[in-house]
């Protein structure tokens, strides 16, 4: 029987995993993941679950005894945030190589330094090219639920890859809220019994991990990787309508809020989601054609589906917690991808992006109408000042005005 409980974003996740009663859970402490191999580690003392809790000396180490565990044909999860899995960073390309699908609950949280401990997506846009799937959760109950469906994601023999869930350090993992627990015995049905392929601990059918991989087949391999992360895509969208026939609440690559008859729209993820879905309801009764975007998936990148959602459209604004140093305008992760995205598929729009929230900054509804009410602008005169907008940092409206002063002299 289903039931309600009061939980913050950690606390949702370690009850994901208490149902799923991984065989092996190595972990490293680091804030503002802490919690949730805490709880684990609670549950496991209590004889909850049968879990074997590795408690290692450092993230990297975490992640090495998840590949371990993995290769010998465990299911695997464990969770980190920033610097931790920035720590991991050799790892994570690994476990990606050998196929193991490894579940990790990343609590984002920014990259040093100086030293920060809040929200921003630096670290999970960091490892973006690792070779793992990237699900992005709004709320304490996506979390619990991304967590649930990251199992079987992982583990579909077209996949066969790791699998991060992001939430939003502090404002998502330390926030209590109203949390649906679906029923042991259904989810355990629904996540099913674990079949290892090619395990190390299989002596009648001996394999190699790790060997050298030269010039003779480490191309097929990535190939063969490539393909994995391709098929994703398929398997998400049947993981998640599965969900919603046992659960009640059907996930697709992304959700949408009023595009319908949108003449502007954001692409946002994560928590930002529900401040911009707030500051978009204002807007519409003011008779704006605000429309709504949140990616839920980021790897594999779901360019066509994007692009036939923004279709109608007459302007987008990207939204970024994070940036990419060097990268064109100094934008960030997101709105690359979008540009991308635009240009294979034929999407003739303006397309700006606002970097926002490094660091844990607090992004206000207020903040979020004046970025629609850029866009209502761009979308009248098929025009902007400057691609990227870095919103709410001090000194910006300076910049700005130097900005369109040196195009108008041009």
């Amino acid at each position: 029987m289903n039931k309600f409980m009061a939980l913050d974003g950690n606390g949702a996740v370690a009850e994901a995993m208490r149902q799923i009663n991984p065989d092996v859970v190595p972990a490293y402490p680091i804030t503002p993941s802490t919690a949730i191999p805490q709880a684990f580690a609670q549950y496991m003392a209590d004889g909850v679950v049968d879990t074997e809790f590795v408690p290692v000396e450092s993230e990297h180490s975490a992640m090495s005894a998840c590949i371990g565990a993995s290769a010998a044909g465990g299911r695997v999860m464990t969770a980190t945030s920033a610097n931790g899995l920035a720590l991991m960073w050799e790892m994570l390309y690994i476990a990606a190589s050998y196929r193991l699908p490894i579940v990790m609950a990343d609590v984002s949280r920014a990259l040093s330094g100086p030293v920060n401990i809040h929200c921003d997506h630096s670290d999970s846009m960091g490892a973006r090219d690792t070779g793992w799937i990237h699900l992005f959760s709004e709320t304490a109950q996506e979390a619990y639920e991304n967590t649930l469906q990251a199992v079987r994601i992982g583990e579909h023999m077209d996949v066969r890859l790791p699998v991060m869930v992001m939430q939003d350090g502090f404002i998502t993992s330390h926030t209590m809220e109203r949390v649906t627990i679906y029923d042991d015995a259904s989810v355990k049905t629904f996540i099913g019994s674990y079949t290892p392929y090619y395990p190390l601990l299989d002596i009648d059918h001996p394999v190699t991990y790790g060997p050298l991989d030269l010039t003779d087949y480490y191309f097929e391999h990535k190939r063969a990787q490539i393909e994995g992360m391709r098929n994703a895509k398929h398997v998400i969208l049947d993981v998640g309508a599965e969900f919603g026939r046992t659960f009640g609440r059907t996930y697709g690559l992304f959700d949408t809020y009023q595009m319908d008859d949108a003449d502007v729209a954001i692409v946002v993820m994560a928590s930002t989601a529900g401040t911009a879905r707030y500051a978009m309801n204002a807007l519409r009764a003011r008779g704006v054609r605000a429309g709504l975007i949140k990616p839920r998936v980021f790897r594999p990148f779901p360019a066509q589906e994007l692009c036939d959602a923004l279709r109608n459209v007459k302007a987008v604004a990207v939204m970024d917690r994070s940036v990419s140093f060097g990268a064109m305008n100094n934008g960030g992760p997101l709105w690359l991808e979008m540009l991308a995205a635009a240009q294979l598929h034929k999407l003739h729009i303006p397309i700006v992006d606002y970097v926002y929230g490094l660091g844990g900054r607090e992004i206000k509804p207020s903040q979020i109408e004046n970025v629609y009410q850029d866009l209502a602008t761009i979308a009248e005169t098929g025009e902007f000042a400057q691609p990227v907008t870095y919103l709410g940092v001090r000194g910006e409206e300076d910049h700005q005005s130097a900005v369109q002063g040196a195009l108008l002299a041009a």
